[in-house]
């Protein structure tokens, strides 16, 4: 029996209902992506339950100090507590995702940049999926250390309060994190204002290290009850503002609760609209045409053009060809060069603090005079050693930052001696002017130029042995970056994978760096002179047995290094 079927009753029946995108569809997304990264990886598992494990001990120590106003009933310094550790929470998620750890970026928005969803719904399902990590849960445990002295001090009212402002302040630290990092990787994208920008966060952060000197050694004579009047007024910024809403009720303050959850929701809502515009700006791209560049010859022009300044002396063959390459992308790679900057900025300031900070820096000691006079060749040496760490631990997933074009090379057969040998040299183009500076500084700081030899000599030798470990770590310990423009992402779990791969390669440098200190304190003044040839050849004998070695084990693990290297997507 054939069924007639009307077209006009056809045309107007109702269309099944088009599934509407929430927010819970990013988090379920997250998660399974979580999930497939960890599948059949159980290192990967490790490092980040360790992570998590390293995340929750940090939270519980800032859950105490936040709850210890409430414990010990001092309702004093509670204000002081809430707006001076909820403003350095906030500036800790700030800052340091620009200098270490790296975002989060398991979503990438650039895989969103075909599909038709509104830019709304993108920010919003983006920031809901950012609030599932580690991080969050640890500074959601240890926020709750206000919940607790509010409570303690106030009841139940004050009690529900600072529940809602450390909401609102967890909320804050992820939108400001995000839309810092968002703009600044679109900014890097230009070459013209990544300079520009690449100075002005040197810059920010160099203002950290003098203002760290004499914060420590202010604190040492300062009368904490002083303190507070500066804490009230940090506590109406956005610093402090959610943080210490719940003590303003506990101590009578009432009124004053909801006009800060209000400026915290403005903060967020100004941050979550900064967001939007960079992010969209990052999933679009700018495609600038740059101008042709002249030709040549076959030697003076194409191959020569192939070969930037820092690498003009290499020879034109296949090492010379991977150093200018890679001496090439350490200049131009974002990612890279954000690595260059901690590194020039925090080589110089970190000594200067140790040495001077560290051994008892103050205004004015008792005595009239400053700690500089304290320092000792041994302290000099260990603080050479953390910044000689601190250079060549960033070859730890050196090819991480080459990604799937790491294949270019295994269908070439580069040996691994070579490779390593090439990448040791482009690195150190640019860290070897920056470790004399920091050598020639620090010694003109604490007014000792006749220490030059010693700082130099211990850089070398720390540097040297570092990248003799980095080099075994890059091929055995690598993990895999995210396909992004940001130069701060990274994948779910690589963060901690990133932490602890950093620790075990500086405990093993600066084991290996230990010569350095134990010649420096028996040899006593000889040292000083010594220390520069016999600290340079030892890293560099280092550095090549290290090649050599670790260039074995490359040859036999390239495939899997470029299994592993290569994001999935």
């Amino acid at each position: 029996m054939a069924v007639s079927v009307n077209p006009a009753t056809a045309a107007t029946a109702p269309a099944t209902p088009a599934r509407t995108v929430s927010a819970r569809h990013f988090v379920r997304l997250k998660l399974r992506v979580m999930g497939n990264n960890f599948r059949g990886q159980g290192w990967r598992i490790a490092m980040f339950v360790g992570g998590a494990l390293v995340g929750l001990w940090f939270a519980a120590g800032g859950f105490f100090l936040f709850a210890a106003p409430g414990m010990t009933d001092n309702a004093q310094y509670a204000v002081l507590v809430a707006a001076a550790g909820g403003g350095l929470l906030v500036l800790g998620w700030l800052l340091l995702p620009l200098v270490f750890f790296g975002v989060d970026e398991t979503l990438d928005p650039a895989r969103f940049a075909l599909l038709p969803l509104p830019r709304r719904t993108l920010v919003v399902g983006l920031f809901a999926a950012a609030l599932v990590s580690v991080p969050v849960l640890a500074a959601a445990v240890a926020s709750l250390g206000l919940v607790l002295t509010a409570w303690a001090l106030g009841g139940w009212s004050a009690g529900v309060v600072a529940v809602l402002g450390v909401l609102a302040g967890l909320l804050l630290c992820v939108a400001a994190s995000r839309a810092v990092t968002s703009a600044f990787a679109s900014m890097l994208r230009s070459r013209r204002v990544r300079d520009l920008a690449a100075v002005l966060l040197a810059v920010t952060a160099a203002l950290l290290g003098p203002l760290q000197v004499f914060g420590l050694a202010a604190l040492r004579q300062t009368d904490w009850t002083r303190l507070t009047g500066p804490a009230s007024v940090l506590g109406w910024t956005p610093f402090g503002a959610p943080w210490t809403a719940g003590i303003d009720v506990a101590q009578g303050r009432v009124w004053a609760a909801p006009l800060k959850l209000l400026i915290t929701v403005a903060a967020i809502g100004a941050l979550l609209a900064w967001w939007s515009r960079s992010l969209e700006s990052a999933m679009v791209g700018s495609a600038t045409a740059g101008r042709a560049p002249a030709r040549g010859g076959v030697e003076g022009g194409a191959v020569a053009q192939l070969f930037p300044r820092a690498a003009g002396w290499a020879r034109r063959d296949r090492f010379g060809a991977l150093v200018a390459r890679e001496a090439r992308y350490w200049w131009r790679d974002a990612r890279r060069r954000a690595n260059l900057i901690t590194i020039a900025v925090v080589g110089i300031f970190v000594p200067v603090m140790i040495n001077l900070g560290g051994a008892g820096f103050a205004f004015e000691s008792d005595a009239g005079s400053t700690g500089a006079s304290d320092s000792s060749p041994v302290l000099v040496t260990l603080s050479m050693i953390f910044v000689g760490v601190l250079a060549s631990t960033t070859l730890a997933n050196q090819f991480g930052f080459d990604g799937s074009a790491y294949a270019a090379n295994v269908v070439a057969g580069v040996p691994g001696r070579v490779e390593l040998r090439a990448r040791m040299t482009a690195f150190s183009l640019y860290v070897l002017p920056m470790l004399a500076v920091v050598a020639v500084v620090l010694s003109t700081v604490l007014g000792r130029p006749g220490w030059i030899p010693l700082t130099a000599g211990s850089l070398a030798a720390t540097y040297g042995v570092g990248l003799a470990v980095n080099s075994f770590v890059s091929v055995l310990g690598a993990y895999s970056l995210p396909e992004t423009s940001n130069p701060f992402a990274m994948n779910s779990g690589a963060g901690v994978a990133k932490g602890l791969l950093t620790l075990v390669t500086m405990l093993a440098t600066a084991v290996a760096a230990v010569p350095m200190v134990v010649a420096a304190a028996l040899l006593g003044d000889a040292w000083l002179w010594l220390a520069l040839p016999l600290g340079t050849g030892y890293g560099l004998g280092a550095a090549l047995l290290g090649a050599y070695l670790a260039g074995d084990v490359l040859d036999r693990r390239q495939p899997e290094l470029l299994a592993t290297v290569t994001p999935r997507r």
